[in-house]
């Protein structure tokens, strides 16, 4: 009996509530979240540092495809975008599928260029093309005649510009302008150093040539190196007999004169393959025939030459016209 009065121990068991407590694995996502914002913010960067701005670009346009792009690829539409080597694929305008078979080239009696040829290669044929451009037509040779001499005069009258300008431009050979003396001949564009009543191109009976001298034919050879043409230089006196030397005469100082100026063109940066040829006149070929003692007759004369197929056309008399068709007179018929 004693046992059963005994007290009964209970003992009650309180959890605390606090910061410590459980919340579950709802950190775990928003840090997953944060990592993954990390990562796309470093491959971004990455991106930013290893790409050109062309290559920037092609990336930006691929996800803005409602931006305006002229060079489009892909299919044109949602993935459209610029590319980023050349510019844009064929664009797909429909869902048809098209098969395009190689036709065989039609059989032609024009002559195939020749192996290592290609067409249009060469000078002469250059110009039969841009003739059949211009023309419309198969070019004939008189046709390409004419194209070559309209392009050689304009050739012609740019040099003869720019030499006048040069000199003009510089204040030592202004005084030498009434020396310069160019004009057209047959044989092409002739450009003449002439000496005036106070002023020569050469000390008298020399064949060294002046300080102005020798900067005039720089300036032309500068010029006359643009074009193609042969160049021919000729040296004249006037009529006065060459007195210091019985051996040395107007025909070797014409001669020597026309080396010097060939030396002074060289010197100026013409190339030495250009020179046709040098030779002395002395006085038989004056300026002005009706005076061979005037000062004038003595010169240096630089040709420009002609394609000869030009000088040569040029040469020739032009063909007489066709004489008119006889007329016949019928007189009026009588009726009786």
């Amino acid at each position: 009996m004693a046992a059963t009065n005994a007290p009964v121990i209970i003992i009650k068991r309180v959890k605390k509530g606090g910061h410590g407590a459980h919340h579950g694995g709802a950190w775990k996502v928003a840090y997953a979240d944060f990592v993954t914002a990390m990562m796309a913010f470093f491959l971004l960067l990455w991106l930013l540092n290893a790409t050109t701005e062309e290559q920037r670009k092609g990336i930006s346009d691929y996800f803005a495809p409602n931006s305006v792009s002229k060079n489009t690829s892909g299919s044109g539409g949602v993935l459209g975008g610029q590319t980023l080597t050349r510019d844009g694929s064929m664009r797909r305008l429909s869902s048809t599928v098209s098969l395009s078979m190689p036709t065989p080239p039609a059989e032609s009696d024009e002559t195939q260029p020749l192996d290592g040829e290609s067409p249009g290669s060469g000078g002469a044929m250059d110009e039969a093309e841009r003739a059949k451009a211009k023309l419309g037509e198969d070019p004939d040779a008189e046709d390409l005649q004419r194209m070559r001499a309209k392009r050689e005069s304009e050739n012609f009258a740019e040099a003869e510009k720019e030499i006048r300008q040069a000199i003009q431009e510089i204040p030592e050979l202004k005084t030498l302008s009434d020396s310069l003396v160019i004009d057209r001949t047959p044989e092409g564009l002739r450009i003449q150093i002439v000496d005036q009543d106070k002023m020569s191109m050469f000390a008298l009976g020399s064949a060294v040539p002046l300080d102005g001298t020798k900067r005039l034919l720089g300036e032309i050879a500068k010029v006359v190196a643009k074009l193609p043409n042969k160049i021919a230089i000729s040296g004249h006196t006037d009529s006065t007999p060459y007195s210091r030397s019985s051996s040395y005469t107007n025909w070797e100082l014409s001669t020597d004169r026309a080396q010097a100026a060939r030396r002074g063109m060289l010197e100026g940066g013409l190339d030495a393959g250009r020179i046709d040829r040098v030779m002395g006149k002395a006085d038989k070929d004056p300026l002005l025939p009706d005076e061979p003692a005037s000062p004038r007759n003595r010169r240096l004369a630089i040709v420009l030459l002609s394609d000869p197929a030009i000088a040569s056309a040029a040469r020739q008399p032009a063909a007489p016209p066709p004489a008119p068709a006889p007329v016949s007179r019928i007189g009026p018929s009588v009726v009786r």
